[in-house]
């Protein structure tokens, strides 16, 4: 997949070019323009982009070496000191309180180094080590990750919503030597902290001390800002993300220093169409992989300023306030935002500088994107990925869009959909959105599953990568999502395992047993429904108090974005003759009131 945009690096050759292939309208007939066009480019392009996207669309061999650190930032940092012009900062941050923040390149370098050092000192962490990091959207998020990549520590995100059992069984499942939080959080740390034998350093980001805790601000400011950056193999582990599954608890998705640092570029380069003069807000919380794509990866291969809004709590009109007040060009959220969006006269604000909205999680609904273009004159380009493997298809800019479609398939990767066997069906036909693989995975492919080789293994299928989600492609090439092949409900972009819902209702006096679905929701495209089978001593309870206190309940055990915004008792749950419960009965009958 080819889509060209504009570029302050052109030449006026190249720049001729691209406005004939513009004029074209259709990216997908142009390989012999673009080679053209990639072969001029070359000599303008920073940092030998040309270079990283060749990799990226697998046409040249993957570096046995490569850090983000210090192969883009620290280059990046380079290329300020030698501009002559101001530019935007790197990371621009504001709390809506009137704090504020803006570092450039070469100050994010001098933080990170001193973080490093902290790392690698006062917590006494060694390359290979992992670290969790819960911190909300702080600038400290973002140090972290860069201090992590320079002391080859892995770095393990989660969101602030987990309980103290979510932490509890992430520290004992990644064995994780230390966890980095705020003071909300520390309490609940502290609660667990005894059961996992692994954990040795606790790092609170706060103004105030804590007992048995090391303070993030006093040991930044006396650290070193003179830190060499480890130079670490592309198979190297950088990273692992907690991510739902039909069953058990979340697994370990486990990538490489090559799949996330160098597997991004794609995205933010013809996804997101960034460049250095265009400033970036990607609202997805710390805890996702979406956080990395457009407030790392994403932006910064290109140059471009991640912009921040703390925002702890979601605002509709705070968004709003924030795109007539802020130079962002580009705007990436899920569809839930846009649909609440869409409730105010959007006519009202003036978005002077916004130019591009991207969306992922979950599937758009066209009627919202119908409203939001008749309103503000701008697309919603959608995007489709998984934790595991990054951008799968994509409506890139430039491209024709279909309303409900999840675009194309995104380089390097191509996109098929096939049977139950692993055979390619004809286009409209129904099956399971897989990646054709030829005798080794894509290196954009997450390394494992950790500790968990079988669940590894099935999710290849022949010569396929299954995703786990069903489509259909139209004669386009274009995707069209029908919805999960396993269970797994996703809510305003939440991954959410049935499991682990049904984990937490069990543990209260009233449930004796308990099913959990997904249901269609306006807003949120769909939640979490419970079916609840009662305890004989409850059954004459206040139904409707007692649903308030389940979820009440599971909001305490659980992350609070699990709990069932629906419940319904039943007497009994549909089972198979072995007595598995049929969830995809009470989905579909669920589905079926649409």
């Amino acid at each position: 997949m080819v889509i060209l945009s504009k570029s302050p690096h052109l030449s006026g050759f190249a720049m001729k070019i691209l406005l004939e292939i513009q004029v074209l309208r259709s990216p997908w007939s142009i390989q012999p323009l673009y080679r053209l066009f990639h072969q001029c480019r070359k000599t303008f392009a920073p940092l030998n982009l040309s270079d990283y996207e060749a990799i990226s669309r697998c046409e040249q061999e993957v570096p046995e070496y490569f850090n983000f650190a210090s192969d883009v930032l620290d280059k990046w940092s380079q290329i300020e000191k030698e501009r002559k012009e101001p530019s935007n900062p790197a990371l621009w941050w504001i709390n809506g309180k009137g704090g504020e923040r803006k570092w450039s390149f070469e100050e994010l370098g001098f933080e990170s180094r001193k973080v490093a050092n902290v790392l690698s000192g006062p917590c006494g962490l060694q390359r290979g080590d992992r670290i969790i990091v819960i911190l909300p959207r702080i600038p400290e998020w973002w140090l972290l990750n860069m201090a992590c990549m320079r002391t080859g520590v892995v770095f393990i995100p989660g969101t602030t919503q987990l309980t103290a059992k979510d932490i509890c069984y992430r520290l004992l499942a990644s064995k994780a030597k230390c966890i980095v939080t705020i003071d909300e959080l520390a309490p609940v740390v502290d609660s667990v902290a005894s059961q996992c034998q692994f954990l040795k350093t606790k790092l609170i980001v706060s103004e105030s001390r804590r007992a048995e805790w090391l303070n993030f601000s006093d040991l930044l400011k006396s650290a070193s800002a003179v830190h060499n950056c480890v130079k670490t193999r592309s198979q190297d582990p950088m990273t692992i993300y907690f991510t739902s599954g039909t069953t058990g608890f979340p697994k370990m998705v486990e990538h490489s220093y090559g799949s996330f640092g160098l597997g991004f570029f794609i995205c933010g380069r013809y996804w997101m169409d960034l460049t250095p003069s265009d400033i970036v807000w990607s609202m997805s919380d710390t805890g996702w992989i979406k956080a990395a794509i457009g407030n790392v990866f994403g932006p910064w291969f290109q140059g471009t300023c991640v912009f921040v809004h703390a925002m702890p709590q979601f605002d509709p009109k705070v968004i709003l306030n924030t795109l007539c007040r802020y130079p962002v060009t580009t705007l990436c959220s899920a569809p839930t935002v846009y649909r609440m969006l869409v409730q105010h006269d959007l006519t009202r604000y003036a978005f002077k500088t916004l130019k591009h909205c991207l969306s992922g999680g979950e599937p758009v609904n066209p009627e919202v994107m119908e409203q939001w273009k008749s309103q503000t004159g701008l697309s919603i380009y959608e995007g489709y990925g998984q934790t595991e493997i990054g951008l799968i298809c994509g409506n890139m800019k430039g491209m024709k869009i279909k309303p409900g479609s999840l675009g194309k398939a995104a380089p390097p990767y191509d996109v098929k959909i096939i049977d139950e066997k692993g055979s390619v069906l004809p286009l409209g036909k129904e099956g399971d959105i897989a990646i054709k693989i030829d005798a080794k995975r894509p290196f954009t492919f997450f390394t494992r599953y950790v500790d968990d080789p079988v669940k590894t293994a099935s999710t290849i299928r022949g010569n396929f990568y299954i995703t786990g989600d069903r489509g259909s492609m139209d004669e386009d090439g274009y995707i069209w999502f029908m919805g999960r092949s396993d269970d797994v409900i996703i809510s305003s972009g939440y991954r959410i395992g049935p499991f682990e819902v049904e984990s937490a209702l069990i543990e209260h006096p009233a449930v004796v047993e308990s099913a959990v679905v997904s249901s269609p929701d306006p807003i949120r495209g769909e939640v979490v429904k419970a079916f609840v089978v009662l305890a004989p001593s409850f059954k004459t309870q206040d139904l409707k108090k007692l649903a308030c206190e389940l979820q009440e309940h599971v909001k305490k055990v659980t992350a609070p974005y699990k709990y069932p915004r629906k419940i319904e008792f039943v007497e009994q749950l549909p089972k198979t003759i072995t007595g598995k419960i049929r969830r995809s009965e009470l989905r579909n009958k669920e589905w079926g009131q649409i």
